[in-house]
């Protein structure tokens, strides 16, 4: 323990009752995702204690919560004893089954980023474990919870377009970003993190069995590494942009896509906060020099695709065909439904609806005050966090959307279609 706290006496589990007190969150992990889930909730729940060992990341959680315990490992701050009533759990991957299962064991409720584990059998186990616990769970599919998914989910049930009997639905993860987390990032090889389809996509497969809205029976898919390998490299290339005489022309220059960072408001703040341990441009330019986000994307040891498709038969013959490509600007994704009365295009934030009766369309902004796609998830991120605080504060688990069953479900077609690529087979997904 870096700094202490006393342990409250009063922390028991709460499920189907109202807490009747702010709710207290830990955090294990202050990265990217666990310090912007922090932020959103600090604003209806009190933060009080965090796990990090970088110490970059710990100082920049504290400068923003400064009251709070303050922890190099999960493992340290579970072993204090009972700190709060909730845990946020955004270590790496890899870490989520041991980290889920023992804080659930302590009777934490648990917020579990995505995805959950790295393999089947570990996403059970953390399943098995908050249900022998009794605690409450919400994994981070933060797409169910947009303003844009539930009008669209509501279209849907009251039957605006009929039987929905196919869905074509494209993930467009951004050239840069996919450079940034991807290829020089924390999940570019499948041996350190995990496959793409997981990392990735876990939500999309998720979003598609929510608006859907039936199991899913049957899975294939295709995909590879296509680009970002030394072959693929430009004459001249350098292993480090910093030194590299074609850097000027290339889409994919590290100091080009970090520099913009530096400016508030942009769509590279996020990104470049990671590469940095402060936003001074010389700690940016020393980032650049010597780690990991400053490398060539074709000099890398990166091993995990950077396009893939994956066609999902649901039951009662429901089909749904995603793409997920490095090769797209950033921007939001976009979604084809069709139903035997109409049909609904969507990106993010605007419904199309089209009805075969009349011929006419209806263009429905679903989210007028949102901002950046790539800060909220289309307001999915705040949308999540409401979720779990008052699903938590009312004692309402109801109010949570992506739960533990509901995900277990969804990770196993991300399991299958990853199992059908490598196969060349048609998957069956168990029940």
């Amino acid at each position: 323990m870096i700094q202490g706290m006393t342990t409250p006496a009063n922390l028991t589990s709460h499920l189907g009752v109202p807490l009747g007190r702010p709710l207290r969150i830990a955090v294990a992990g202050a990265g990217g995702r666990g310090s912007r889930y922090a932020d959103l909730a600090a604003g209806s729940a009190e933060i009080v204690a965090v796990a990090e060992p970088r110490a970059h990341h710990r100082t920049a959680f504290t400068d923003r919560h400064a009251s709070v315990a303050v922890y190099e490992n999960w493992q340290d701050m579970l072993a204090a004893g009972r700190l709060a009533d909730a845990v946020i759990i955004a270590t790496q991957d890899a870490d989520h089954v041991a980290a889920a299962t023992a804080f659930a064991a302590a009777g934490y409720d648990i917020l579990l980023e995505k995805p959950m584990a790295t393999d089947p059998a570990d996403c059970a186990r953390i399943v098995a474990a908050v249900e022998r616990a009794g605690v409450t769970m919400a994994v981070c599919h933060v797409l169910r919870y947009t303003p844009y998914t539930r009008a669209l989910k509501s279209l849907l049930d009251n039957g605006r377009i009929g039987e929905l009997v196919a869905v074509q639905h494209r993930e467009p993860v951004g050239f840069w970003h996919f450079a940034h987390s991807f290829v020089r990032g924390n999940w570019r090889r499948t041996d350190e993190s995990t496959f793409l389809l997981l990392s990735k996509s876990c939500h999309d497969l998720d979003w598609l069995s929510h608006v859907i809205g039936r199991p899913a029976a049957r899975v294939s898919s295709f995909g590879s590494l296509t680009h970002f390998r030394p072959s693929a490299a430009p004459a001249g290339a350098t292993d480090r942009c910093v030194t590299c005489p074609v850097e000027p022309d290339c889409a994919y220059s590290a100091p080009r896509i970090y520099r913009a960072g530096l400016a508030e408001s942009t769509p590279e703040r996020y990104f470049t906060e990671i590469v940095a341990p402060t936003m001074a441009p010389a700690d940016l330019d020393t980032a650049l020099r010597d780690g990991p986000y400053g490398r060539c994307v074709y000099a890398c040891d990166n091993d995990v695709v950077d396009h893939q498709v994956v066609n999902v038969e649901y039951e009662g013959g429901a089909t749904a065909s995603f793409t997920l490509s490095a090769f797209t600007p950033m921007e939001s994704r976009h979604t084809a439904l069709f139903g035997t009365k109409g049909e609904i295009r969507g990106n993010g934030r605007w419904l199309h609806v089209y009805d075969f009766h009349t011929q006419q369309t209806e263009s429905i902004d679903t989210t007028p005050t949102a901002t950046s796609p790539s800060d909220t998830h289309d307001g999915g991120d705040e949308g999540l966090i409401t979720a779990f605080v008052n699903a938590l504060i009312q004692g309402d688990p109801t109010l949570i959307l992506s739960g533990a069953t509901e995900s277990l479900a969804s990770h196993r077609i991300v399991f299958a279609a990853e199992q059908a690529r490598l196969t060349g087979s048609v998957v069956e997904i168990p029940g």
